[in-house]
């Protein structure tokens, strides 16, 4: 009975379902095969017909598509930037005094550095501030360099640097044969040279492209501040009444030894002949008055007929010091005359080994003199050829030594 009563509910349920949805009309065979017919869509507004609309959607697609194809061009761009360059060994480029950022990628593009001068040209200009260059040097590209190392290299300046070094003891006229010598540095040497003892020796560091003007000024600069500072820094003492007297006698310190231990010793011995109004008697002095700036020639001695040469710059002949350097010194025959030993030495010869023999009395000089002859004589060298020693009766006696060429 159960059973049958749920049934009986199901099949209610399905007849008034259908009498709900009207009644049943058979269909013949045909019709039942017809297609049914599809309803046709919703007409569009006029408004989404409107001509307005269609190109305001135009535009939207193309903006969409151009901002697709900026991205991706972007990152292309940034993509070549940063990615290693072409580049297969290391190469030096050089870029000009003046050159603008098209002249450069063009250069780089073509020396095979980079692979697209406009992408390189183009992205490097956002890095730049206004007003801000690559700048002039010589620069060292390392191989498959990016763009963007290559930017930052030329950015910050850190171009190839050349040295040139002047010596202590150089003249002027020296250094500046030097100068004209080097095959970096460009432009003219001044048509005028500068006072003797106004450039300093040292070594100057320089990018290709820099002229040989800029180094001479370089030098003059250093050496003014140089001398002004170790004049400041003086012995109240000293019988020197100007900074030139101070240069003047600084030069004969640096030419008559190289051996920084003895500069202020030998300073000693020619202030304390000056103090006594005694001639300095510096064979260096002999060089510069006979052969000036260009310096003695390395086979031609200093005869004794030379002492007596009258000349502007021979200390056998005049009182006091000559009238300029006659060279440039160096830091230590400055500060070696701005400080001197306190001796009372009047006299120096060569000692055989690269330095002198220092002597308060002429009996002790004379006897210092008689054992260098003998090392001259043992070594096979002309004493008579070679001023070594002034004459051992005159008071106002020599300092001696080997010489600087």
């Amino acid at each position: 009975m159960t059973d049958n009563s749920q049934n009986s509910g199901s099949s209610f349920g399905r007849d008034a379902e259908s009498a709900a949805k009207g009644p049943i009309i058979p269909k013949s065979p045909t019709e039942a095969l017809r297609p049914e017919r599809v309803p046709q869509p919703p007409r569009r507004s006029r408004k989404a017909r409107s001509q307005l609309v269609i190109f305001l959607n135009f535009l939207m697609t193309m903006a969409v598509a151009v901002c697709v194809a900026a991205v991706a061009g972007f990152f292309y761009v940034m993509s070549v930037y940063q990615n290693p360059g072409p580049l297969a060994t290391n190469t030096n480029f050089v870029v000009r005094n003046g050159a603008g950022l098209s002249e450069i990628a063009s250069g780089l593009e073509r020396n095979g550095i980079i692979a697209d001068a406009r992408i390189f040209r183009h992205v490097t200009s956002t890095y730049l501030e206004e007003g801000e260059t690559l700048k002039a040097g010589e620069y060292e590209i390392k191989a498959g360099a990016t763009m963007k190392e290559i930017m930052d290299l030329l950015k910050s300046g850190k171009s190839i640097l050349y040295a040139i070094s002047f010596p202590e003891g150089l003249t002027v006229r020296q250094m500046f044969k030097k100068l004209a010598e080097d095959t970096v540095l460009e432009g003219e040497l001044p048509a005028q040279l500068p006072v003797e003892g106004s450039l300093r020796p040292d070594t100057y560091k320089y990018s290709r492209g820099t002229k040989r003007a800029e180094i001479v000024s370089q030098m003059a600069a250093a050496q003014q501040k140089l001398v002004d500072q170790i004049w400041e820094k003086r012995d109240p003492d000293l019988p020197l009444k100007t900074k030139e007297e101070f240069v003047v006698l600084a030069s004969i310190v640096e030419r008559e030894t190289g051996k920084d231990d003895e500069r202020a010793h030998v300073a000693s011995v020619f202030i304390n002949r000056l103090t006594k109004g005694m001639r300095l008697q510096s064979d260096p002095t002999i060089v510069y008055g006979l052969f000036g700036g260009d310096g003695k020639p390395a086979d031609r001695p200093i005869y004794q007929s030379d002492l007596k040469k009258e000349t502007p710059y021979n200390t056998y002949v005049i009182k006091g010091l000559p009238p300029g350097p006659i060279a440039n010194p160096g830091r230590a025959a400055l500060e070696a005359v701005a400080q001197p030993w306190k001796t009372k030495d009047l006299y120096f010869v060569a000692d055989g080994t690269g330095g002198h023999v220092f002597a308060a009395t002429l009996d002790e000089h004379n006897a210092n003199v008689k054992r260098w002859r003998k090392i001259e004589a043992e070594r096979g060298e002309d004493p008579g050829a070679a001023v070594d020693a002034a004459p051992e009766a005159d008071p106002d006696a020599a300092t001696t030594k080997k010489k600087k060429n």
